[in-house]
């Protein structure tokens, strides 16, 4: 290190000593602080909101809801709750509070290929910040490429040192050797997943996953490690159909049944055919019997399902980035996904059938009484980007049939229920984490007033979510 740089450590050192002195509650860097928008000691009042709870129940309005250090203290109706002396009040009028997002398909990754093969790259900055800045206050990474990176992360996030959501870290991807993805981590047969499970519990990871190509051998040895330390495993299958997954007892399954080969021709046990089950999902109907009889299956084995819509959305007349990101991107990645989008407008017909199967199957899993989860899985052809892929997953619930309150529970009490956190997270009320998001707007008349989020309360700590989103613009494929 140059001894140049020493002034400026010292300097660093010296205002993060002040900060952490400064009584405040929660500590943060000065870097940190430049976007907090509010922040005790004093009570902070919220009145006056439209409150979409997160618990499912109708929409309440002219609501206050009060908060205190890290805590909601009070909901109540605007009449009722006395405001104490001395509390910083914001006014609501015309706004909505719902709970933080609680997703559960994350990564610190983005596609970034490498001489004609398929990469991702970690992007330790801009989407731990993006994640926050689109209203997720709590992430589950579901596979992680640079496991330590993201633990790294999760610790500097907690003490105050970077922006960005709690997180619950995936281990490294369970997948026996077969694509050529540089980044992907390969175990070989289950002695080595049942070791690589061990050995990441103990470093801190809480999930697991396994990928296309692990067989069921690899899931009984990573479920039994895990298990063992009630910790949860999930999956982006092929080898491996849903039905044999939970009759072994995996906890949740990745992109809602887009993953899944139950219905390929001539599956053949242990081997991953993509697009075999690709052709068996576009030729299921609908209302197909057989599917019936999975979501039945998964409901009573209570396998919980996570809905990745985005990462799956047609290219005909919609937009380029989803939720409207596209100038987040570096100007050689906005340039990449504008050519990407023209060239396959009128050209996805399948992938828009599919996709509109996949939305009937979530809400019908839904209706059977499954955990319906939510995440976004920022990968793929590169157009899902942290943050704005968050509005744009209630954007598509809604446009799969579900209500506007009904979309964020998905995406808040559901996901806290998934982590076991549904007593500290997940909705507004009285005893909570304070994890909330303030929308000048009503999502429940126009789901897209999600785009309109302005402050990201996290533990009580109100975020800046537009200077956050402006501070990333032209930033992701940098870091």
């Amino acid at each position: 290190m140059a001894f140049a740089t020493l002034p400026r450590l010292l300097l660093a050192a010296f205002l993060w000593w002040v900060s952490a002195s400064s009584g405040l509650g929660q500590q943060f860097t000065p870097q940190v602080a430049a976007f907090i928008k509010v922040q005790g000691p004093v009570v902070i009042a919220l009145t006056d909101a439209k409150v979409i709870d997160g618990t499912g129940r109708p929409a309440l309005l002219h609501q206050t809801v009060l908060l205190e250090g890290s805590r909601i203290v009070q909901v109540g109706a605007a009449k009722k709750v006395k405001v104490p002396a001395g509390a910083q009040v914001i006014n609501c009028t015309g706004k909505t509070l719902i709970p933080g997002l609680v997703m559960l398909h994350e990564h610190l990754y983005y596609t970034m290929p490498v001489a004609g093969y398929f990469n991702i790259a970690q992007m330790p900055y801009s989407f731990p910040r993006l994640y926050l800045a689109g209203g997720a206050t709590t992430i589950r990474t579901a596979g992680s490429i640079e496991p330590q990176t993201d633990l790294a992360i999760q610790r500097l996030i907690g003490e105050g040192k970077l922006i960005g959501p709690d997180m619950d870290v995936t281990a490294p991807y369970m997948e026996e050797p077969a694509l050529d993805i540089p980044a992907l981590n390969t175990i070989h047969g289950p002695e080595e997943a049942a070791a690589a499970t061990t050995f990441w519990a103990n470093k801190g990871c809480h999930s697991f996953k396994m990928y296309m190509h692990a067989t069921r051998a690899d899931l009984a040895a990573v479920l039994r490690e895990a298990h063992a330390r009630q910790l949860k495993v999930t999956g982006h299958l092929c080898a491996i159909t849903y039905r044999e997954a939970a009759e072994l007892g995996i906890d949740n399954l990745e992109h809602g049944f887009m993953a899944s080969s139950d219905f390929a021709p001539g599956k053949v046990a242990d081997v991953a055919d993509y697009p075999a089950a690709r052709q068996g999902l576009l030729q299921l109907p609908v209302a197909s019997p057989a599917m019936k009889s999975l979501i039945s299956l998964l409901v009573a084995k209570k396998v919980a399902l996570t809905s990745t819509l985005p990462v799956f959305e047609p290219y005909t007349n919609r937009e380029v980035v989803l939720g409207g990101g596209l100038e987040a991107l570096i100007p050689q990645l906005q340039e990449r996904e504008t050519t990407t989008w023209q060239q396959n407008q009128q050209k996805d017909t399948a992938s828009a059938r599919l996709f509109k199967k996949e939305m009937a199957w979530e809400k019908q899993f839904y209706a059977a009484g499954g955990l319906l989860v939510a995440g976004t899985d920022p990968t793929g052809a590169g157009r899902t980007i942290a943050g704005y892929s968050n509005w744009r997953e209630l954007e598509l619930l809604v446009e799969a049939g579900f209500t506007a309150v009904e979309a964020i529970k998905i995406s808040t009490l559901n996901g806290a229920k998934y982590l076991g956190r549904e007593k500290e997270i997940g909705s507004i009320e009285a005893g909570k984490q304070a994890d909330l998001v303030l929308i000048d707007g009503d999502p429940e008349q126009n789901i897209n007033q999600v785009r309109k989020m302005t402050i990201v309360f996290k533990k009580g700590v109100g975020f800046d979510s537009v200077k956050l989103f402006e501070s990333m613009k032209g930033k992701v494929g940098l870091n």
